[in-house]
């Protein structure tokens, strides 16, 4: 029998840390649907995407006897991993000088400047409205859509029913939806 099939998510770390990949393998099979929708969410091209992903858990691998689950959990952690390796791809093709040439897949310099500018100003829209909610439907929110945790985990994270926590995420995206529009 498979002893990596017994284990929990942060047991699974430990085994990591120490060396086992068979661990790092379930791990992957377990996480990995989620965290590649994080890495899709921040990057929006899949193969992009997957080489984030890729790149997360080769960190993973690495730094696996860095988590502590007394600081959070095993999911929490694991999408902050995939979060900034995903960040770091969009900074890394930040410094890309494009071409603006069709033909090489570039766009002009002026559409993306216009592109930055509006999701920055839509950036501070939506940060000064998250900033208007309750904390509790802030912080489900925030959980949900940036550190890609489901209700279920999320409600774990907090300590709170998961009806309850429903409630304040649909109530912060009603309040998200009133403020933006």
């Amino acid at each position: 029998m498979d002893m990596t099939a017994t284990l929990d998510l942060p047991g699974l770390l430990a085994a990591v840390a120490g060396g086992d990949r068979a661990a790092l393998r379930a791990v992957y099979e377990r996480q990995s649907a989620r965290l590649f929708g994080v890495a899709n969410a921040i990057l929006r091209d899949r193969d992009i995407a997957a080489d984030a992903l890729q790149d997360a858990f080769l960190r993973v691998s690495r730094r696996a006897g860095q988590f502590d689950p007394a600081r959070g959990s095993a999911e929490a952690w694991l999408a902050a991993i995939v979060r900034h390796a995903a960040l770091d791809i969009l900074r890394a093709r930040g410094r890309e000088m494009p071409t603006d040439d069709p033909m090489l897949g570039d766009e002009a310099e002026a559409a993306e400047a216009e592109a930055r500018l509006i999701s920055t100003v839509e950036g501070r829209r939506l940060r000064a409205c998250l900033a208007l909610l309750e904390t509790r439907s802030r912080a489900g929110i925030v959980l949900a859509f940036v550190h890609g945790l489901s209700h279920p985990q999320i409600a774990e994270h907090l300590g709170t029913p998961l009806g309850t926590v429903k409630s304040w995420i649909r109530r912060g995206l009603l309040a998200l939806r009133e403020c933006l529009s």
